[in-house]
């Protein structure tokens, strides 16, 4: 079975590569319900499917709180020609971490953590000591919320990003590989950190993967079951889930991933297979607090626009929403004193635009996968996702099209009444223009 799953793989692989030397001549399918006043999305994203040579994506944007536009096109399977359905499942990667957050300040609210308690402390995880080594004494002192703004003390720049390291620290623990969550806070806890805490920020996986286990000591759920009861369940989500790293594992409704350039690489289960960096590059079970979500753009647009309305939003109350994008006090400033123009806050980037108004976004990444969600000051949110990573020359995705669609929805005078998104509904038609 697994050796028909390979060839499967191997033969979209060379299916999409004819497909993308054939150009603009090749049909792609758009599905779900047209909107003729948001025409201009269409024309967009086929434009950009078609330019940068991506396989299939899905759009949808949510106004005043709900759905205006969702649709998908291109291919969720290129070598069966199955089209992307709006609301299909794409893995979303560090679009994860808002999540992440939001959890975090749910249990904030129920009084089972506070923001400045030493995040460590809590988990009850014996580290991994090899060699004599010492537990770092700053270890300690690392906070909940440093690691919420990536100042927890790991920079990935200076030693690695211990996210991608599955069969050597399970390895060094004497563990099965590939390191679950667990396993790899056991071995990082070994380790010194790379600067102190709370002076500088760095992008840090790691840091959100040890909040998933707070999110699991504080509320004695494991991670994915909380943030589907308390986060999800409460929005009308429910298709999404946490991903899986192998093929035969696709959820109903997932697309296939096609890395751009589709290296081989030796598989995390340490089976001497040689395996698409998609496919066992890297595990996605380990990642589930900071990258391990799969999601459509519905239901991505349809989260991210519940902040907007903090009275009546069903999951924070309006004292955390405004946490969630303060400025932090030791980061969100030059070194002069004057505000930074963008700054990472609670699990989102935030770059303010005027008085109390602010542009909040996410994006994210790995080998077949690019995603981004964005929440205008204007009320506009939407969500695209991709089921490759770079355009031909190696740029994101997600840094592609976002500067796209801004001038798109400054250009929309007129939008369509929010609806409710029924998932399967919408017609399949011919892209040609």
């Amino acid at each position: 079975m697994k050796r028909m799953i390979h060839w499967a793989l191997v033969i979209a692989a060379v299916l999409f590569a004819c497909a993308r030397g054939a150009g603009a001549a090749e049909e792609i399918p758009v599905t779900g319900k047209s909107e003729p006043g948001l025409v201009a999305f269409d024309r967009l994203m086929l434009d950009f499917l078609r330019e940068n040579q991506v396989p299939g994506g899905a759009l949808a944007i949510a106004r005043g709180g709900k759905i205006v536009y969702a649709r998908g096109f291109g291919f969720a399977d290129v070598a069966k020609r199955e089209a992307v359905d709006p609301d299909a499942l794409f893995r979303i990667a560090s679009v994860s971490k808002p999540f992440t957050s939001a959890a975090i300040m749910q249990l904030q609210e129920r009084g089972k953590l506070k923001l400045d308690d030493p995040a460590f402390a809590m988990l009850g995880i014996e580290p991994h000591l090899a060699d004599g080594a010492k537990v770092d004494p700053r270890l300690a002192k690392v906070t909940i919320r440093q690691l919420l703004h990536h100042t927890g003390g790991f920079d990935r720049d200076v030693s690695f990003d211990p996210m991608f390291r599955s069969i050597e620290f399970a390895r060094a623990v004497g563990a099965k590989p590939p390191a679950g969550p667990k396993e790899i806070i056991r071995y990082m806890m070994g380790r010194p950190l790379d600067f102190d805490p709370g002076t500088r920020e760095a992008y840090s996986n790691y840091g959100y993967c040890v909040l998933g286990r707070v999110v699991e000591k504080a509320s004695g759920l494991d991670y994915s079951s909380y943030v589907q009861r308390e986060i999800l369940k409460p929005l009308g989500i429910h298709r999404m889930r946490l991903g899986r790293t192998l093929p035969e594992n696709r959820a109903p409704g997932e697309v296939y991933y096609y890395p751009r350039g589709n290296e081989r690489v030796e598989s995390v289960f340490d089976d001497g297979k040689k395996v698409s960096w998609a496919y066992g590059g890297w595990f996605l079970e380990a990642m589930d607090s900071h990258g391990g979500w799969i999601a459509s753009a519905p239901e991505l647009a349809r989260f991210a626009s519940s902040l907007d309305d903090p009275k009546h939003c069903p999951v924070l109350n309006a004292k955390s929403i405004e946490e969630l994008f303060v400025r932090p006090r030791d980061t969100g400033y030059e070194k002069d004193g004057k505000p930074k123009d963008a700054y990472y806050a609670c699990g989102w980037q935030v770059r303010p635009v005027g008085r109390g108004k602010m542009n909040t976004w996410h994006a994210g990444l790995l080998a077949g996968t690019a995603s981004l969600v964005v929440r205008r000051y204007d009320g506009l949110t939407w969500a695209v996702v991709f089921n490759s990573d770079d355009d031909p020359k190696g740029r994101y995705l997600g840094n592609l099209i976002d500067p796209l669609l801004h001038p798109v929805a400054d250009g929309i005078r007129r939008w369509p009444e929010g609806r409710e998104f029924e998932e399967g509904k919408g017609e399949t038609l011919n892209a040609e223009r």
